[in-house]
């Protein structure tokens, strides 16, 4: 049976390198410093699971050679995790019906608005998607297997975002400032805790290295991966900042899970 986690991007809103070419402080010659926008796809044995459409969702399918995708659980409305939405037509074709995809109440009315198109039927264009709100535990069953999702509502700045608790092993929060108290026994000695972690200095939209180096203390992970990296931050210059626990992510990385 496969059970899989990827990230396909592991950058922050503008990727590394940025669209005119700048590295900022990362080494161009380190291809884990090629990062794209914030996506992951979980594989459990025949369903797939996308979460988010990163602007470079095509470039990341392609190179993960991901061919199926049979929903999308989306973090929030942020361009970085939306705007690659109509790529998802490719899989209307293929499967000859609607994509369901899941979302918060504000992400869905956004959505909605910007993106009319994919979800109401007009006349030469039908609809590929087909909305519905997240639940408060998502259930998945293959090959007599269960797959349970749990939308942990996190702070992102002004907003909150739906980070994703995973059979109670790997925790995904991309775009993340706090994790709210009430919610850190379910991450406590997580398999894999896969967390924003924008740069070295203080940013009001997400977590530093500092903030997340002192939570990982608190809910003691097995592995924590950093991801949502800045152009500042180098990938091999991090690693050498980082406990033995404490890894980068980069855009590829893939994750076996029981």
């Amino acid at each position: 049976m496969t059970k899989k986690f990827t990230i396909l991007g592991s950058g922050s809103s503008l990727g590394v390198p940025r669209i005119d070419g700048n590295f900022g402080k990362c080494n161009s010659k380190n291809e884990k410093n090629y990062r794209t926008r914030c996506c992951a796809h979980l594989k459990f044995n025949d369903i797939n699971i996308l979460i988010d459409t990163s602007p470079d969702l095509r470039s990341q399918l392609l190179k993960n050679k991901i061919r199926d995708v049979n929903c999308v659980l989306y973090t929030h409305a942020h361009a970085d995790q939306t705007h690659g939405i109509n790529d998802l037509r490719a899989f209307y074709i293929k499967y000859r019906k609607r994509l369901s995809v899941y979302a918060d109440k504000s992400t869905k009315k956004h959505l909605m608005s910007s993106f009319g198109y994919c979800f109401i039927n007009k006349p030469g264009y039908p609809a590929i998607l087909k909305m519905h709100l997240l639940r408060k535990k998502m259930f998945f069953k293959s090959k007599k297997s269960k797959l349970i999702i749990e939308p942990i509502m996190t702070q992102h700045g002004y907003i909150e975002t739906a980070s994703y608790l995973i059979n109670n092993k790997i925790f995904y929060g991309s775009d993340v400032s706090k994790i709210y108290n009430k919610d850190l026994n379910k991450l406590y000695k997580l398999d894999f805790f896969i967390i924003d972690c924008l740069r070295y200095e203080y940013h009001p939209s997400h977590y530093n290295l500092h903030d997340v180096l002192k939570l990982i203390k608190i809910i003691k992970p097995k592995k924590t991966i950093l991801t949502n990296l800045h152009s500042s931050v180098d990938y091999s210059k991090l690693k050498l900042k980082l406990p033995r626990n404490v890894i980068p992510a980069y855009d590829g990385m893939k994750i076996l899970f029981n």
